[in-house]
């Protein structure tokens, strides 16, 4: 069997891998195989934007590298624009790639949270990116996020996040593995996997990132979403 992308993104340098021309070719095809039920959360984020956000809104995109979640809500939603961040320039392109005739409703900025527009915008995401970064550069994001969204705007995030204890958090990292064995990764890779996702990501327990969604200033951070070691929120400016 061939290794995926997303593969070799976990065993190798994670950040790193979306700069590589071969496994960036190739990256729409991990998300929706090696992150639990990733369509339906897809779809599920429309759907929270859509709530509150109007049928003309501005949505900030932040990691919108690939594509795939602008494409998801440029579909969803055919009124929508959308400004997509993301530091990779040829996770940008891929972008491109991905939305296709779509590709005119989004600009694409290259860079973080620093050089997103300032808005004011009708709603957020940030999906499968906080578990880059530490703690406090995650609560500095969230309220970048929170700055540059109307009253009221929905922002939904998600990414890794495991409950319980230091004796839990091995547990719950042994059935990522093997949920990334059921998929088809080879045994020794899904291991290795295991073993980058725990020393190269900052992973928080749920009760943790929802303090950070309230001290970045949202409101109501309610989770929709868990995926074994995947959970996502929806707060409210």
């Amino acid at each position: 069997m061939t290794d995926s992308p997303q593969q070799d993104n976990i065993v190798t340098d994670i950040q790193n891998a979306f700069s590589d021309p071969q496994m960036v070719a190739k990256y729409t095809e991990g998300p929706p195989r090696f992150v639990p039920g990733y369509n339906s959360m897809l779809s599920m984020a429309a759907i929270l934007l859509g709530g509150r956000a109007r049928e003309d809104a501005r949505i900030l995109v932040l990691g919108a590298g690939g594509g795939l979640e602008l494409n998801a809500f440029a579909q969803a939603q055919p009124r929508w624009t959308f400004d997509g961040v993301d530091p990779s320039a040829a996770m940008l392109n891929l972008a491109k790639q991905t939305l296709g005739p779509l590709a005119s409703r989004a600009r694409l900025h290259q860079g973080y949270i620093d050089d997103a527009p300032e808005g004011p915008f009708d709603g957020a995401t940030c999906l499968l990116t906080l578990h880059f970064v530490d703690v406090e550069e995650r609560l500095r994001i969230a309220s970048e996020i929170r700055r540059r969204l109307k009253p009221g705007a929905p922002f939904v995030a998600a990414h890794f996040s495991i409950p319980g204890d230091d004796d839990e958090r091995p547990l719950w990292l042994s059935r990522y593995s093997a949920f990334l064995a059921a998929a088809g990764v080879e045994p020794d890779k899904a291991a290795a996997a295991r073993k980058a996702v725990d020393g190269q990501l900052s992973i928080l327990a749920p009760a943790r990132d929802e303090a950070i969604l309230r001290d970045a200033g949202f409101s109501v951070p309610t989770l929709f979403y868990i995926g074994f070691t995947f959970r996502g929120w929806v707060a409210y400016a």
